[in-house]
């Protein structure tokens, strides 16, 4: 009797420890999230700009916002970041180009390097029609990242550009 009890004490056990064990995607996105607020920083061209981030959606999105001057106004971009079940994280941008890349993630072994890779686009005009490509947010502490972007140039230009941005919590 003694151990059919320990037998059934380690079978739940391993029952809860299964049940709460978090995916990949899911630390990704818990991580992503200790990100909400605001914050400010240059990017590759050493101009300012703001980045915030909030929930939505009673915390199943993540809402990305970047404002910068550009050459003839504020700029803004949106992203939204949300799971698609447990085990794939999802990035949709809102691009100043009129259309909305879809990127996947992948998450370094320390947690800290959060890459999206794109995988489609809705109102893409051409595949080589300028577009999101990646973005890698790094976590450098609860008050520092910084985010790298790649984008598809489009036709007749540069096949990549860059964006680098680095950031701290206003």
């Amino acid at each position: 009797m003694k151990s059919l009890r320990i037998a059934i004490s380690l079978g739940l056990l391993a029952i809860a420890t299964v049940a709460l064990a978090q995916t990949s995607a899911q630390k990704s996105f818990d991580q992503l999230k200790t990100l909400t607020g605001s914050w400010e920083g240059k990017d590759s061209e050493g101009q300012p700009l703001r980045v915030s981030f909030r929930d939505t959606a009673r915390g199943s999105v993540l809402m990305s916002e970047i404002q910068k001057e550009g050459h003839e106004a504020m700029v803004s971009m949106i992203s939204m970041i949300h799971l698609d079940g447990p085990n794939r994280l999802l990035l949709t941008h809102y691009c100043t180009e009129g259309n909305q890349p879809r990127m996947a993630a992948t998450t370094s072994p320390d947690g800290k390097t959060i890459t999206f890779d794109f995988f489609d686009a809705t109102n893409l005009a051409t595949p080589d029609a300028a577009h999101a490509q990646r973005l890698i947010f790094t976590i450098v502490d609860a008050n520092h990242h910084t985010e790298a972007w790649t984008f598809a140039a489009g036709p007749g230009k540069e096949t990549k550009t860059e964006e680098f941005f680095e950031l701290h919590r206003k």
